[in-house]
């Protein structure tokens, strides 16, 4: 955990009393609604369909057990009993009263918790992988150079009004659980031929009206320049993105229109002039944010307890959540465990306040008082003893967030959709309700085995479909909810975008397509430990699109 100083406290102080006084003026009608949107914006609110929405930053997807209980708080207090948690690994609050969010917000600031930076055209927050620090096969813990970027990218006066939103993330595991290359930057830690541990650095990754996979513009970046190459990616962005089109304004176009090469020119260029200067990271630098984060005390264990081995034999329940939900770690004892926020018949992720606080009394208790948050929209514990496991397990399944689908057909990720948002054509969560339900045999699920649906209600993509294994995107024809169907998308180290099968389908019919696609890859496929995005990628999607369309 990071252990933020009096600097930051003070920060958030200053800005409660600013909004504060902002509110104070919109209700009394000083401020309209179009001179309070900006100034919203700057702290996470915005104007949904029915009411407010708060969204709330969770740093690199990290929280405390405090935090969470906050935000268990203000989810009581505030709201209507729950929270929200988002593929940005955020929490969005969707019914708090005007009057009282200044409230909300000093609440959450006690703890270290805001919504600043959370929309806007600036650096969001900033994410990596929720099991970074506990990931055997990650090279360092990548959130420390997460928090470098997010010091020196909070409020920074040259980078707060950019062409459009810009989105960071960072993995240093050979396996991408970040989606570093659908960001605007993305940052792959690895170790050169000489075994020094920098960056590959992606740019140009974004998914919405326009997808692209980002491109990597320098193959490795010594940690010393790691402020100042990407102050020049975002300097060119500044200058060359695009500021007459909302729609043509990401990084992602102008990395598009210019190429990856001449892109890298100009980020070089500039990096030249700035990359011996204050901006260079020294070893004492990163040292001393390394020493802000506290580390568990480990114990000396053993792995493969007896208490463990005796559990998964005498308990089936225990033993499929074993190997569904719960991962090695690199300390030997420990394992990382994944809480799903994907019950039959609920909202993907989806927390109530006593969910909330029951979690953090269990982190507490089992995991050294350390939560994550994935951009999968499930929850992580990420320091538990192998020996705590059957315990744990129990109060996990008596809390509703141990149905072991973890990467299972029914773990889908769903953006609020038109139920809550006022930008979007059709509703999601109905949608992954309904798919909860006809896939809720988990003996099928696990014999379908790592298969991702991604729903976005809008072509914004919160819902990241672009790269869902199978994707759903919502759009509406002459005032009817339909879905767009795509397959063989991934999010990973080897990520890509799906392929469109063919025309939208009704709303009433999109569930019935996807158990379409299901079926068709249980006929298709060679063996049973053959996945869906190898099936796709052997066979392509015509078979799919044969299957779907053949009665439509």
């Amino acid at each position: 955990m990071y252990l933020y100083d009096d600097l930051d406290r003070a920060l958030l102080d200053d800005r409660v009393a600013e909004f504060r006084d902002q509110v104070a003026r919109r209700i009394s009608g000083e401020l309209t609604e179009d001179e309070f949107k900006p100034l919203r914006l700057m702290n996470g609110v915005y104007l949904q369909l029915h009411a407010y929405m708060l969204r709330v930053c969770i740093p690199y997807g990290t929280l405390s057990s405090p935090q969470l209980r906050m935000l268990a708080h203000v989810a009581r207090r505030y709201d209507r009993g729950y929270g929200h948690f988002t593929t940005r690994q955020n929490i969005q609050f969707n019914w708090i009263k005007l009057d009282e969010l200044p409230d909300a917000i000093a609440d959450l600031g006690k703890v270290g918790v805001h919504g600043m930076q959370t929309s806007g055209n600036c650096v969001r927050n900033i994410t990596t992988d929720q099991w970074a620090g506990a990931a055997p096969d990650e090279i360092e813990d990548p959130r420390i150079f997460a928090e470098i970027l997010r010091q020196h990218l909070t409020m920074h006066p040259e980078f707060s009004f950019l062409p459009r939103k810009f989105k960071i993330a960072l993995t240093a595991s050979a396996h991408d659980r970040a989606a570093i290359r659908v960001h605007d930057i993305g940052l792959r830690m690895h170790r050169n031929g000489a075994g020094e541990t920098g960056f590959e650095v992606v740019v140009g990754g974004g998914l919405g009206r326009t997808p692209y996979v980002g491109k990597t513009i320098n193959p490795f970046l010594h940690k010393r320049d790691l402020l100042s190459y990407v102050e020049a990616i975002l300097r060119v962005y500044n200058q060359f993105g695009r500021r007459d089109n909302i729609y043509k304004a990401r990084i992602k176009i102008l990395v598009h229109e210019l190429g990856a090469e001449a892109f890298g020119k100009e980020v070089e260029a500039e990096w030249r002039q700035i990359k011996d200067g204050p901006l260079a990271l020294d070893a004492a630098t990163i040292a001393d944010i390394a020493s802000r984060f506290s580390y568990p005390d480990y114990a000396r264990l053993a792995d493969d307890p007896t208490e463990l081995s005796q559990a998964r034999q005498t308990d089936k329940r225990f033993d499929t959540w074993l190997g569904n939900s719960v991962a090695n770690h690199k300390q030997p004892g420990y394992a990382i465990v994944t809480l799903s926020l994907k019950p039959e018949g609920a909202p993907p992720g989806d927390a109530t306040a006593d969910q909330m606080d029951a979690i953090a009394d269990l982190a507490d208790k089992y995991s050294f008082g350390e939560i994550r948050v994935g951009h999968e929209q499930n929850l992580v514990l990420p320091h538990v003893a192998q020996h705590d496991l059957p315990a744990l397990w129990r109060a996990l399944d008596a809390l509703g967030v141990a149905t072991p689908n973890v990467g299972l057909v029914s773990d889908i990720i769903a953006c609020p959709g038109l139920d809550y948002c006022s930008l979007a054509n059709t509703r999601s969560i109905p949608v992954a309700q309904e798919l909860t339900r006809r896939f809720r045999d988990l003996s099928l699920a696990r014999d379908l085995g790592r298969l991702h649906i991604n729903i976005s209600g809008c072509i914004n993509a919160c819902g990241h479909h672009h790269v869902g294994h199978i994707g759903l995107l919502g759009v509406e024809k002459n005032g009817e909810e339909y879905f767009q169907v795509s397959i063989g998308g991934r999010a990973d180290e080897k990520a890509g975008l799906g392929t469109l099968l063919g025309p939208a389908v009704p709303y009433a019919e999109v569930a019935d397509v996807v158990e379409d696609i299901v079926a068709a890859y249980l006929e298709l496929r060679e063996r049973p430990d053959e996945i869906f995005l190898h099936t796709v990628e052997r066979v392509g999607v015509e078979p799919f699109k044969e299957r779907v369309y053949a009665t439509r």
